[in-house]
């Protein structure tokens, strides 16, 4: 079973990374994101920064706006590394639509091989899709940004940021393999794809931080698990920049940018930790891995 799970997951993964236009558009709202923030939003929200530092007596204003532009980059960088969990499952999981397009899944539903052992090459050729290239996302931003002025991630850090790479990329592995199950055409797949690639960033307070939206919309984003991915990357990646751009000022007003940013989630009056954003991704991936368990063993017995 290990043998054939191995091969298939690596055929699913192969064909993810021969298709080029899968890949580009599967890193298109990483791209867009760079774009906004390089050309139009990043200056506005260092800006933002610098002006609020500048509140305060005694300060270097050149110190300050160099910091705000690291801190703006390394909040940027986060973010993106949410939007690749979404995009990269999702143009991964192309494949097994296709598969069911050209009828090459039924193909293999009548292969000596388990049904379950076919849907777990298509979810785990997704997750390890989606754990590589926001790694290599992670690293290239990373060395950007040491020649910024930025210092290296510590061993710890970066220990605790593959972790969390991978429980975001199960997450929506799992998700996008309940919704390849459910489209059964490569247009209406295709159709999701520019739904979902719009509306990531947003969700995830990618373009716009959720402190500046209204609170309705700030509601309705946390009724979605990508704003926790976000803000869970951002806690970790943003706090030695948050450290040094907010040195000496006070601690509430730290705290009250922490929240306009979407680095601190308040829900129900409290503040959602690191452990139950990671929990809640976990749930999240967990209950769709099941219902495509479902999915496949109701397929399985409607084929009878």
């Amino acid at each position: 079973m290990l043998g054939q799970l191995k091969m298939i997951t690596g055929r699913n993964l192969k064909l993810y990374l021969r298709d080029k236009g899968a890949v580009f558009f599967s890193l298109l709202s990483m791209l867009i994101v760079i774009v906004l923030m390089t050309l139009f939003l990043g200056d506005i929200q260092a800006e933002e920064i610098t002006s609020l530092l500048g509140q305060f007596p005694g300060r270097d204003a050149a110190a300050d706006e160099k910091h705000a532009d690291l801190l703006v980059f390394v909040w940027t960088c986060a973010g993106i590394l949410s939007i690749n969990a979404v995009t990269v499952t999702l143009s991964a999981l192309s494949s097994m639509v296709k598969d069911k397009a050209s009828g090459k899944l039924n193909a293999l539903y009548t292969a000596p091989v388990s049904r379950l052992v076919i849907a777990s090459g298509y979810v785990l050729a997704a997750w390890a899709a989606s754990v590589v290239i926001c790694m290599l996302t992670l690293l290239l931003t990373e060395a950007y940004g040491v020649v910024r002025g930025l210092e290296w991630f510590s061993a710890v850090v970066h220990l605790k940021l593959v972790g969390m790479i991978a429980v975001n990329s199960f997450a929506y592995a799992a998700f996008m393999y309940v919704a390849a199950v459910l489209i059964k055409s490569e247009g209406s797949w295709s159709g999701l794809g520019t739904v979902v690639g719009t509306l990531t960033g947003f969700l995830g307070g990618i373009y716009l931080p959720i402190g500046q939206l209204s609170e309705g919309v700030g509601n309705l984003m946390k009724c979605t698990p990508i704003i926790y991915g976000t803000a869970l990357f951002r806690e970790v990646m943003t706090k030695p920049a948050l450290d040094a751009a907010f040195a000496d000022i006070p601690a509430e007003v730290l705290h009250t940018y922490r929240e306009m940013m979407g680095i601190d989630l308040v829900v129900f009056g409290k503040t959602v930790t690191a452990q139950m954003s990671l929990a809640l991704l976990l749930i999240f991936g967990a209950v769709f891995l099941m219902i495509g368990v479902v999915a496949v063993t109701y397929g399985k017995r409607a084929d009878r």
